[in-house]
């Protein structure tokens, strides 16, 4: 029996994560013979627990640029704070010229998003969510936005011990619901 060495994870499957493309497009590049055709590809992955990440794959064909997008997602998993099954507060955040708002919601409401958004907050856990994007629709953007929104997040107990003061005084309405924080 082999051991692994101490401190070391064992590699992962890809059983572990949910896998979601998030867009396909066919990008061309002009050459001195004529166009040559390629396909870009945005893939979303996370275990829907907290952890996300974002890929981008090109490559002539659309399962090569597939396998290239989902294995940089994986190399790329940030984790998010939750709270239950919302986030911990709102947020309007931009990349690029795409605005992408996200507001928690009450259990029960689900998921009110569309596009890129819906797969990034599905892969990543977020089950009651309102959320708005506004401006450029184009999907990697709104992939970024919404990445980025989520990365800046911070959870009542992180504010709270930042300004040294009681979660209560942070966030009342968290305080009141008693509701374990994920992660």
């Amino acid at each position: 029996m082999t051991r692994r060495p101490q401190g070391k994870r064992p590699p992962e499957r890809p059983s572990d994560y949910e896998e979601r493309i998030a867009d396909i497009s066919r990008v061309v590049t002009v050459v001195k013979g004529g166009r040559r055709f390629s396909f870009r590809t945005v893939v979303v992955v996370g275990d829907q627990k907290g952890i996300v990440g974002v890929g981008i794959g090109s490559a002539r064909a659309v399962p090569d640029s597939l396998k290239k997008a989902g294995e940089r997602a994986r190399q790329n998993l940030k984790k998010i704070p939750l709270l239950g099954t919302t986030i911990p507060h709102e947020i309007t955040t931009q990349y690029g010229g795409a605005k992408v708002f996200l507001k928690p919601a009450s259990p029960g409401t689900g998921l009110v998003a569309g596009g890129g958004m819906r797969a990034v907050l599905e892969c990543a856990g977020v089950k009651d969510v309102l959320t708005k994007s506004q401006g450029s629709n184009n999907t990697l953007n709104v992939v970024n936005a919404t990445m980025a929104a989520l990365l800046t997040m911070k959870r009542p107990e992180d504010v709270a011990l930042l300004r040294g003061k009681d979660v209560s005084q942070v966030s009342p309405v968290w305080a009141r619901k008693r509701v374990e924080p994920n992660g």
